[in-house]
């Protein structure tokens, strides 16, 4: 049997914490979504400012990084570069940069979306909370 690491309760707070300063020391306002590597919905926490379809993009932003193992950027870019047929592909709605899994011991052990600014400064949110793990 193989074990594997897995996010608490107060590791999605530890990154929410830190997503959240991120998002406030810039001035963004952002919804900031959590989930496990089954893309469960563990955290969802829209800022004050944050625009409402936000609450929805995040966490499909979130869901398409953790089921797909990388960052959600990667899927918006083979649409862009021509293979439009992916925007097909069953149950992925968060095709947009803005979705990073959370990776310890090489173990994809969920994601963070982020929505409501530049699709890079999402990232840069996303991974800020991430580095709090400090794994």
């Amino acid at each position: 049997m193989q074990s594997k690491p897995f996010l608490s309760l107060a590791d999605v707070k530890k990154i929410a914490a830190a997503a959240e300063a991120e998002a406030l020391a810039n001035n963004w306002a952002v919804t900031i979504a959590i989930v496990d590597d089954g893309a469960h919905l563990l955290w969802l926490q829209r800022l004050d400012g944050a625009a409402p379809i936000s609450s929805h993009i995040a966490p499909s932003k979130a869901k398409t990084a953790a089921l797909g193992r990388r960052e959600s950027k990667i899927y918006e870019d083979l649409i862009n570069n021509g293979r439009v047929s992916f925007l097909s592909a069953p149950s992925i709605e968060g095709m947009l940069e803005g979705g990073v899994p959370v990776i310890v011991d090489g173990h994809v052990i969920g994601a963070v979306g982020v929505s409501g600014v530049k699709s890079h400064e999402d990232v840069q949110i996303a991974k800020a909370g991430i580095a709090a793990l400090g794994a």
